[in-house]
């Protein structure tokens, strides 16, 4: 008969202890982890957090919650989280309006992207779209630019919110077209397309995936779009460089963690993610709801928010956006 003794067993079980620590380090507090979107609940980033928040909690048996703490652009989610209680587990997903926009045109956000928080996973790419209601008799841009030319009282452009990157590309197509642009701000993709479909606003921009459904279902046109090529979501709506401007202009949406949370969690929480990424089924999911998924490591996601800011800091600056 097999015999182990106490002082064996004990020693046994302290290495099954030691390392089923070692492969999963992420314990919590209060046993969850909160994923903290700064925009309301259905717009893209809601989306995407939902989709990825389900994955993680399947992948590590503990329970996910995504929390939608709206307001002030975005950037109250990053004060909240950046005060997160030690010893929580609180991921950020931020886009470049939080993470690289508003440290440039606000003088005091109440936090420093550098300094406060760690990019962990890059996960989106998405580009943006220009939109126009059914009262807007152009069918193409050039129409549209020739419209706006002729009623520059019209040239009210909605976003889904102020300092937001469609906020500065809606800048930037009016300065590359010769046409003064006015920014209404929203509080989201929502009320900018019932307004939009309203006839409140003529022209809208936002991301692709946001416009998308109310293109299809024919209440709004979608004149054009940012990306380098045809999306393949909308293989028929053309770029602005196919439609005669010559602009290219993505977005992303990434995971931050608090500066506060260790080491050893952010690398393990960035390569589950990479891991969630990487699934057929989590693609299928981003595809069905006309996203860009991106499958990026720790090392990847830090170079490619640098140079994002390298490419777009030079553009916020210049458009002298005050808020």
């Amino acid at each position: 008969m097999f015999r182990i003794n106490r002082r064996t067993l004990a020693a046994v079980l302290a290495a099954f202890a030691f390392g089923a620590q070692a492969e999963s380090p992420l314990v919590a507090s209060d046993g969850m982890i909160h994923i903290v979107v700064g925009y309301p609940a259905g717009g893209a980033s809601d989306r995407v957090a939902r989709i990825i928040g389900e994955k993680l909690q399947a992948k590590l048996g503990m329970p996910v919650v995504v929390e939608n703490k709206t307001g002030a652009g975005g950037r109250l989610a990053a004060q909240l989280v950046k005060a997160a209680p030690a010893g929580q587990i609180h991921l950020m997903l931020a886009n470049p309006a939080v993470m690289v926009v508003a440290p440039l045109v606000f003088k005091d956000n109440g936090y420093d992207p550098d300094r406060d928080f760690v990019p962990v996973s890059e996960v989106q790419n998405y580009e943006f779209a220009l939109a126009v209601g059914a009262s807007v008799p152009a069918r193409d841009l050039s129409e549209l630019l020739t419209w706006l030319r002729a009623n520059p009282e019209k040239s009210n452009f909605g976003v889904p919110a102020t300092g937001s990157l469609p906020h500065f590309f809606g800048l930037m197509m009016g300065d590359k077209a010769g046409v003064q642009s006015q920014i209404i701000g929203y509080r989201g993709s929502a009320p900018l397309l019932n307004d939009l479909i309203g006839a409140q606003v003529p022209v809208a921009f936002d991301t692709l995936d946001s416009v998308w459904p109310q293109h299809e279902a024919g209440k709004i046109r979608i004149l054009a779009i940012s990306g380098d090529k045809r999306s393949p979501f909308a293989p028929s709506i053309p770029t602005f460089r196919e439609a005669g401007l010559d602009l290219v202009a993505t977005g992303w949406s990434t995971f931050f963690a608090p500066v506060s949370l260790p080491r050893d969690k952010v690398e393990r929480l960035s390569q589950v993610i990479l891991e969630v990424m990487q699934d057929p089924d989590t693609q299928r999911k981003f595809a069905a709801a006309k996203l860009t998924p991106v499958a990026s490591s720790l090392a990847q996601t830090q170079a490619r928010l640098a140079a994002f800011r390298a490419q777009w800091a030079p553009v916020v600056q210049r458009s002298g956006f005050q808020p």
